[in-house]
């Protein structure tokens, strides 16, 4: 079978294409490689992808490519798109504004459209836990049913776009569409812009780690094979549906955890202290995650099999390794 991933150079799109290549599927990757982050991590992923015979890599930007995109649809036959393509970072929105509506606004139309001409079946996209904001601050666990429609962020605003988007395209058009709001996802060859990267990277240098709102925070933090399995669970059966599939669903571990505890673990794992700074609330931050996953459960059975100790094991041995 052959896949679109897009974004394939990105944490979340390498960690699935691999997982496909590994299962003997053709998989077309799409990157612009822009200098968000890391360019060398970028490329190195894609080293690793590149291994396999049946993987093809096109470097192209959604937000301006539209007709690359449509002859490389055309040139595959592809029937089923993962866009993981995006514009992240709730904290860089503030600064950099319109690299999110050009990557998620436009890019994400371009998508859609293309999917809409050429009978696309299923489209299954990334969206965020960061949607829900801090709309429901007496509310422990986010379900899906949950109202969206005040988000705190840009960031978050782009991704709520992209549901609604997705939502009127599936129903006009009909073409199973699925938006996947990942909470917090961390692990090895993840995005070194995010906590779990800073702080090791700061424990290791000695350096004083940003703890905001006194450490009064939490997050539902998900381990990337989880993850993926999830994903991989949900494009096969959008495959083998008979019946049109429009849905959003929680991608989390369910568990949210405290700053200062995940801190802990870190200190455990490297056998060092960390030296905390502590912060006022940043503008646009969640104060806390939790997701409630009792649909992704129902859907494809999910359970997450990595507990937190073990995935940061996981990414500190990595870490080490890779950046040696």
């Amino acid at each position: 079978m052959i896949f679109l991933v897009t974004g394939s150079a990105g944490f979340i799109g390498m960690s699935t294409s691999q997982a496909l290549l590994k299962k003997k599927h053709t998989v077309i990757g799409i990157d612009s490689l822009n200098s968000y982050y890391d360019i060398k991590l970028k490329k190195d992923r894609n080293k690793e992808l590149l291994k396999f015979k049946k993987f093809k890599f096109i470097n192209l930007d959604l937000s301006k490519d539209y007709n690359k995109i449509e002859k490389v649809i055309k040139k595959f036959k592809i029937k089923n798109i993962l866009h993981f393509a995006a514009q992240a970072n709730v904290r860089y929105s503030l600064k950099n504004p319109k690299a999110y509506i050009n990557n998620n606004i436009i890019g994400f139309y371009n998508m859609l459209e293309v999917s809409k001409k050429n009978k696309i079946k299923n489209f299954i996209y990334a969206s965020s836990s960061s949607v829900y904001g801090n709309n429901y601050k007496n509310i422990k666990i986010f379900d899906e049913k949950l109202n969206t429609d005040s988000p705190k962020n840009l960031y978050a605003a782009t991704k709520k776009c992209n549901e609604v988007l997705a939502h009127a395209y599936a129903d006009i058009f009909k073409f199973n569409v699925i938006g996947l709001r990942f909470f917090t996802v961390y692990g090895p060859w993840g995005r070194p812009d995010m906590a779990p990267f800073l702080f090791i990277d700061a424990i290791l240098k000695r350096k004083k780690i940003n703890v905001f709102n006194a450490g009064n925070m939490s997050r539902d933090f998900t381990y990337i094979d989880d993850v993926v399995s999830a994903i991989l669970k949900i494009t096969f059966k959008s495959i083998k549906s008979k019946n049109r599939i429009i849905k959003l669903l929680n991608i989390g571990r369910g568990n949210g955890v405290n700053l200062l505890k995940f801190i802990s673990y870190l200190e455990e794992i490297l056998k060092k202290d960390a030296y905390k700074k502590f912060l006022p609330l940043q503008t646009g931050d969640m104060v806390s995650t939790k997701s409630n996953i009792k649909q992704l459960k129902k859907f494809i059975g999910y359970s997450p099999k990595t507990n937190l100790k073990q995935g940061l094991i996981n990414l500190c041995k990595w870490y080490l390794e890779y950046y040696k």
